[in-house]
C-alpha cells in the first residue's frame, strides 16, 4: 500500500497502517507505561514495527488461513500482532487473560490455533498445561522474557526474538508479505471473537474487514473521532469493544492509543493520560462514584457541606448546559464557580478532565449515576451493541442523551421490533458467520442479513429512541400472567452502590425472589464508619444491619418497580446475601460479568426453594476455585428474609 491510496483502496487494518504510516508519520500512536515511565511509538515507527513482526512470523511458517491466538493484558506488541497475523494471511484470536486453562483449551482446540502469542509467563503456563490435549499448537511466542529462561525453547520464541529474525531475513521475506497484503480484500476475516457463553460454550464470531473497517468509519464520524484523540486500553483484549476502539477506530480516525501498567494502576494512568474518549462498563463509573462518595464521608463537615451544595446545583443545570440549552445567568455563573471549586478538580482527579465523548455499555446504568457525571460536563453516552454487530447498534447523539434509552440506529444501522417485541438488525458491521457452526448462524442470521439479538425492547413514539426491557429468552410471565422481567429489577437493585450483583428468579411462580452480592469497598467503609468488625466477605455479609440496609434497598426498589404498571409484578418479595461473590472461575459469571442465569440456579437450587418455601434460614455448602485453581467448600448458615411490596400504581387508583 503507498501513500496514494485512495480511502476506497483501504479495505484492510495493514492498509489503513501503511496510509497512517504517511499521514500521520510523527504522531503518537501508541504509548505504554512500564517500570512507571510512559513510553511512545509513532504510527511510522508501528508500521515498522508491524511489518518485522509479520516477516518473523514468515519465518516460523505462518500460512494463509492460519488461526493465532493471542493471550494477555493491553499491550502494543500484542495488538500489533494481531496486525501482522493479518499481513500474512492469518486470523487472530484474542483470548481473555484470566480464563481458567480448560476455558482456553476449548477455543484453541475449536479454532484450530498453530501460534499462540503469550503476554507473560503466566499465560504460557496455561497453554502448556492444555498443549497435550490441544493438539494443533506448534509454535508457542511470548513478549514478557521473565520467568522464562529454563523452559524449553525447542518450539517456543520470544516475540522480540521473532521480529529481530524478520529483519534480519527481510532480503528473503519482503516480496511475500507485500504479496500477502495485497491480496487482502474486504471479504476476507479480520478477526475472530470468541462469545462469552452466557447460556453454554462461546461462539467463534468471524468478523470481516468489511465489518470492522465500515462499522470503525462510521462510528468515528458519528462523534467526530480525531487524530489528536487520546484514549485508555485497558479493557478485555478479548472483547470486541476493545478491537473496535483500539484498533478499528484508532486506525481509522489515527489516535493515540495508552496501555497501563497494570490493572492495579488503570486509575492512576488514567489521570496520567487524561484520554479524550474514554469507553467503561457501567461497573466503573459505579466504582468511581462510590470511590467519590466515600472520601467525602470521610471529608470535614464545610468540604462536605460545599460538595452536596455544588452537585445539587450541578445535577439541576449541568445536564442542560452540557447539551447547549438555554440557561439562565445566574445558574450559569453558580455552576462556573462550582466549576472551579468542585467540578474540576473532581473530574481532574478522576482522569476525566479532558473527555470529548465517553461511552458506556453492557448493561443499564443506573440514572443517578448517568446524571451524576453529565452533570459534572462529562459527556458521557450510552450506546447498544454486541458482538456479532462490530460493537454499533444504536447510539445516542448529542443533545439527545437520556439514561432510559440507548439511542438511535447507528449509521448505516437498520433496526426492527419483530411481532414478540425481539430487537433485530442488520448493517455492514454484521458477522460473517460463527465459526464451524453453520446451525447458530442460521438461527441468528436469516437470508435478509437480519440478526436477532435475544433482547426484548421497543422504539419511543416522538423520540425514535429504542428501550431494551430485558433479554427475551428471560422475559417470561408470573403464574398470574403478568410480565417477568429480572434484568430490569436486577438493574434496580445495582443501582445502589452497597449492592454489587443481584439475580431475580421468579418466571412460572407466584412471587419474585432474589440473590444479592454486596460490594465489598462501600459496605466496608461503612462498617468502618459505624464501628462494625468483620474478618471476610461472608462476616459481613452475614451482619444484622448489613441485611437490614439490603433489606432498605429492596423495599425502595419495589416502591420504584410499583409505579410502572407492566412490571409491577416483578417485586421482589424474598431475598437473602450470598455468602460469597458470584465468580467467573466458578461458572457463575462470564468473563464480561454477565450472569449465568441458567448454571446459577442449578448451583443454588437449595437455596432458591429455600426462599419459596417461606424458611427464615437456610444451611448450604459451595464450592469454590481459588486464583491458584485449587477446589475448596463454604460452608454457611444464611438468614431468608421477607420484603414489604407495593401496591401497584393502576390499583391504588382503583381504591
Amino acid at each position: 500500500m503507498t501513500s496514494t491510496a485512495t480511502e476506497s483502496a483501504l479495505h484492510s487494518l495493514p492498509a489503513l497502517l501503511a496510509r497512517n504510516a504517511t499521514r500521520f508519520a510523527k504522531a503518537t500512536a501508541y504509548r505504554e507505561k512500564e517500570f512507571g515511565i510512559w513510553q511512545s511509538w509513532t504510527w511510522s515507527e508501528v508500521a515498522e514495527e508491524v511489518r518485522a513482526m509479520g516477516m518473523g512470523f514468515l519465518a516460523l511458517g505462518m500460512a494463509r488461513g492460519d488461526y493465532v491466538a493471542i493471550i494477555g493484558r493491553n499491550r502494543p506488541a500484542l495488538y500489533w500482532s494481531m496486525v501482522a497475523a493479518q499481513s500474512v494471511g492469518a486470523t487472530p484470536v484474542p483470548l481473555y487473560q484470566d480464563a481458567a486453562a480448560e476455558e482456553m483449551a476449548y477455543v484453541l482446540e475449536h479454532c484450530g490455533a498453530r501460534f499462540v502469542i503469550c503476554g507473560d509467563q503466566e499465560q504460557v503456563d496455561k497453554v502448556l498445561e492444555v498443549q497435550e490435549t490441544v493438539n494443533c499448537i506448534e509454535e508457542i511466542m511470548y513478549l514478557d522474557k521473565r520467568g522464562m529462561r529454563k523452559y524449553d525453547h525447542t518450539h517456543m520464541n520470544w516475540l522480540l526474538d521473532v521480529q529481530a529474525e524478520g529483519r534480519a531475513g527481510h532480503h528473503r521475506f519482503e516480496a511475500e508479505l507485500d504479496k500477502r497484503m495485497a491480496e487482502l480484500t474486504y471479504d476476507h476475516t479480520c478477526v475472530m471473537l470468541y462469545t462469552s457463553g452466557t447460556t453454554g460454550k462461546p461462539k467463534g464470531v468471524v468478523l470481516s474487514n468489511r465489518n470492522i473497517i465500515e462499522t470503525s468509519k462510521a462510528s468515528a464520524e458519528f462523534d467526530d473521532l480525531r487524530q489528536s484523540d487520546e484514549i485508555l486500553a485497558y479493557l478485555p483484549m478479548a472483547w470486541v469493544g476493545d478491537f473496535i476502539f483500539a484498533i478499528g477506530q484508532a486506525y481509522w480516525a489515527g489516535f493515540c492509543v495508552n496501555c497501563p501498567e497494570s490493572d492495579k494502576t488503570m486509575m492512576t494512568d488514567l489521570r496520567e493520560i487524561g484520554p479524550t474518549y474514554f469507553f467503561a462498563p457501567p461497573r466503573i463509573f459505579e466504582t468511581m462514584l462510590t470511590q467519590v462518595m466515600i472520601r467525602m464521608e470521610d471529608a470535614g463537615p464545610m468540604k462536605r457541606r460545599m460538595f452536596h451544595s455544588y452537585m445539587e446545583h450541578a445535577r439541576k443545570v449541568g445536564p442542560a448546559i452540557l447539551d447547549g440549552k438555554s440557561v439562565n445567568a445566574a445558574d450559569r455563573a453558580r455552576y462556573a464557580l462550582g466549576n472551579a471549586l468542585v467540578y474540576g478538580p473532581l473530574k481532574n482527579t478522576l482522569g476525566l478532565s479532558r473527555i470529548r465523548v465517553a461511552y458506556t455499555a453492557g448493561e443499564a446504568i443506573g440514572p443517578e449515576i448517568f446524571d451524576f457525571f453529565r452533570s459534572l460536563g462529562i459527556n458521557l453516552k450510552q450506546l447498544y451493541g454486541q458482538t456479532e454487530a462490530s460493537v454499533f447498534i444504536t447510539q445516542q447523539p448529542d443533545g439527545e442523551v437520556r439514561s432510559d434509552t440507548v439511542g438511535v440506529p447507528s449509521p448505516g444501522v437498520e433496526v426492527k421490533i419483530a411481532d414478540n417485541g425481539e430487537v433485530f438488525y442488520r448493517s455492514a458491521g454484521v458477522f460473517v458467520s460463527y465459526y464451524k457452526n453453520p446451525e447458530s448462524t442460521a438461527s441468528t442470521k436469516d437470508a435478509e442479513g437480519w440478526v436477532a439479538t435475544g433482547d426484548a425492547g421497543f422504539f419511543e413514539e416522538g423520540t425514535g429512541h429504542l428501550r431494551i426491557i430485558d433479554r427475551a429468552k428471560d422475559v417470561g410471565k408470573m403464574a398470574d400472567g403478568s410480565l417477568f422481567a429480572p434484568k430490569y429489577v436486577e438493574n434496580k437493585l445495582k443501582f445502589y452502590p452497597n449492592i454489587l450483583e443481584a439475580v431475580v428468579f421468579g418466571n412460572g411462580r407466584d412471587r419474585c425472589v432474589a440473590f444479592i452480592n454486596i460490594d465489598l469497598t462501600a459496605v466496608g467503609n461503612w462498617a468502618e464508619r459505624n464501628n462494625i468488625a468483620y474478618s471476610s466477605y461472608q462476616e459481613l455479609a452475614g451482619h444484622p444491619k448489613v441485611l437490614e440496609m439490603i433489606q432498605n434497598h429492596v423495599e425502595e426498589t419495589n416502591a420504584s418497580i410499583a409505579e410502572d404498571k407492566m412490571l409491577a409484578g416483578c417485586q421482589v418479595h424474598r431475598f437473602l446475601v450470598l455468602h460469597k461473590e458470584l465468580d467467573a472461575d466458578d461458572g457463575e459469571l462470564t468473563r464480561t460479568r454477565k450472569v449465568r442465569r441458567r448454571i446459577i440456579e442449578e448451583k443454588f437450587a437449595d437455596l432458591i426453594g429455600a426462599l419459596y418455601s417461606g424458611q427464615d434460614s437456610v444451611y448450604t455448602e459451595t464450592e469454590v476455585t481459588y486464583e491458584d485453581g485449587r477446589k475448596g467448600v463454604i460452608k454457611a448458615t444464611l438468614e431468608l428474609r421477607d420484603a414489604r411490596v407495593h401496591a401497584a400504581r393502576q390499583q391504588m387508583a382503583a381504591e
